[in-house]
């Protein structure tokens, strides 16, 4: 198997309110969980292209710098916070010249399809690193994705109402109507060298998004950015709005000393 498409760029989103309260809960506490503009954009970062795998690539765990006493200076060695992140991509179509955004209503004629992605995180070297330009070695050792893309057209019939963006409004270049939020379920499969066949400890649905494809793909080009045939375009985690589902291990163990949900 190989890559479907030959990776210019690469961009991780971070869409799902309840993964960036979680986080934020982790990082920050409580008070400060959700940050001031997330629910008026598409929150996001730039990845490392170089290091997108198919699944099924063996993953070194980094080496890196991390403060596991806030009392004591940081220490280099082995990331013992290595973490799974379960998501979706979308690879870029026709794209765009650099000058030209993308306007919304045009977006979905720049989406070819989508694929599953594993975002391997370190946390323990990313909340050292993270502030104050986000994620940087504690994401680059390498992100999984699917083999085969699922062209958009096969998906469309599964489109639902997209999510209430209301309270607060948001801008009029990130506004759509038209159903476009997706009912795919998604689970994550863990198997170890010690358990003969693989069990689900966690199940989620596409359809938790805040934030749309078409609003992260609008919002990427506004700035006139040139978006290219095979850059790839990530959901950020995927979490669930019941019970709660927690699609990241680190934030339910760390959060809840407690297993992944599953519903």
């Amino acid at each position: 198997m190989h890559l479907p498409a030959e990776i210019g760029d690469y961009t991780d989103f971070y869409s799902s309110r309840e993964h960036a309260t979680n986080v934020g809960t982790m990082f920050r506490g409580p008070e400060n969980a959700l940050m001031p503009n997330w629910l008026h954009l598409p929150v996001g970062y730039h990845g490392r292209a170089s290091s997108v795998v198919i699944s099924g690539t063996p993953i070194r765990r980094p080496n890196g710098q991390t403060r596991p006493d806030d009392k004591k200076p940081p220490v280099f060695g082995p990331c013992k916070l290595m973490d799974i992140e379960l998501e979706m991509a979308f690879f870029v179509g026709p794209g765009n010249k650099m000058g030209e955004p993308i306007p919304i209503s045009q977006a979905q004629d720049h989406i070819f399809g989508l694929v599953l992605m594993n975002d391997w995180s370190a946390r323990d070297i990313q909340k050292w690193e993270y502030v104050p330009l986000g994620p940087f070695l504690g994401k680059n050792m390498g992100t999984s994705i699917s083999p085969w893309v699922v062209p958009l057209d096969a998906i469309l019939p599964f489109a639902l109402p997209n999510p209430d963006q209301s309270e607060p409004e948001v801008l009029p270049y990130l506004k759509h109507t038209d159903p476009f939020s997706f009912d795919i379920d998604l689970e994550i499969h863990l198997k170890t060298k010690d358990t003969p066949e693989p069990a689900v400890i966690a199940r989620s649905n596409f359809k938790y998004m805040y934030w749309t494809i078409k609003q992260q793909l609008a919002h990427h080009s506004v700035t006139g950015c040139n978006l290219r045939p095979g850059d790839l375009l990530a959901s950020g985690t995927i979490s669930g709005k019941v019970c709660p589902v927690y699609t990241s291990l680190s934030l339910s163990l760390s959060l809840f000393a407690t297993d992944l949900c599953i519903v």
